[in-house]
């Protein structure tokens, strides 16, 4: 794995307060009880006695829509890992964002609360809610955000520009990487509503993983993950990840934070 600069290494000690919204070390900002924190639906997702079906609400500013890449590589994913057994749809809607320019957590969570179609919690459905807005934020180093227990945004102008000049990676494999690893903050990887048995996160990046071949290592959120990644960007969870939320579902390890147990 390549070395980076120091000026890379302090952008990226700037990573987990912008891609986790300003929700660190297991406390959450003064946020209303139902919205939580990343992490706060892991069990909704990892069990299906009461929320049988998933849906991936997906908010778009004009010309942003996700690649049908990234929704394929989400629902995939998202099946390997989530008991849902009426499945797993994504819902893609082009929407006018009433915010412009540099976007805050809490621009994230007002949007997100503006425009959702129901809440997370939606009778036997669980409901997570994605924006691709224009603009970036406001922690120019960071690609996508997680910001409650049901949100994250992604920023498609910060991905094209963290796209280097040989395309290697491309805008839509950075748009894959970034996107699932902010639904996984979203699962409470890593160590976001628990506390792992294994040993796999990375000590100078809490709530990310130390293993560069997992989707939620620490720089794949990062601009400058191209030159921090060598060959291909991450797309999966790694076995400890899958471990975590295997024993979780179990109930081997217990989830903390939750909105909803079984």
């Amino acid at each position: 794995m390549q070395r980076v600069g120091l000026a890379l290494l302090l952008a990226s000690l700037m990573l987990l307060q912008g891609c986790l919204g300003g929700i660190r070390d297991g406390i959450s900002e003064a946020l209303p009880e139902q919205r939580g924190k990343p992490g706060g639906l892991t069990l909704a997702c990892l069990s299906s006695s009461q929320f049988t079906d998933m849906v991936l609400e997906i908010d778009h500013a004009p010309g942003y829509a996700p690649e049908a890449s990234t929704i394929q590589l989400l629902t995939d994913r998202l099946n390997d890992v989530c008991d849902k057994p009426d499945g797993i749809r994504a819902t893609i809607t082009e929407t006018e964002f009433s915010h412009t320019g540099a976007w805050s957590a809490d621009d994230v969570r007002g949007q997100a609360l503006e425009h959702r179609e129901a809440p997370p919690m939606d009778g036997t459905t669980l409901r997570w809610h994605l924006l691709f807005p224009a603009g970036g934020y406001d922690d120019e180093s960071v690609l996508g955000v997680a910001v409650n227990a049901a949100d994250v945004a992604v920023f498609r102008d910060s991905i094209d520009d963290a796209e280097n000049i040989l395309r290697r990676p491309s805008a839509e494999d950075i748009e894959n990487s970034v996107t699932l690893h902010e639904v996984g903050h979203l699962l409470g990887l890593v160590n976001l509503v628990y506390t792992s048995p294994r040993d796999h996160e990375d000590p100078d990046h809490p709530g990310h993983s130390s293993n560069e071949d997992s989707v939620m290592y620490w720089a794949v959120e990062s601009s400058s993950l191209s030159t921090i990644i060598s060959g291909e960007l991450p797309n999966d969870f790694d076995d400890d990840d899958r471990a975590d939320l295997e024993d979780l579902a179990s109930g081997d390890i217990k989830a903390e934070q939750q909105l909803w147990r079984p």
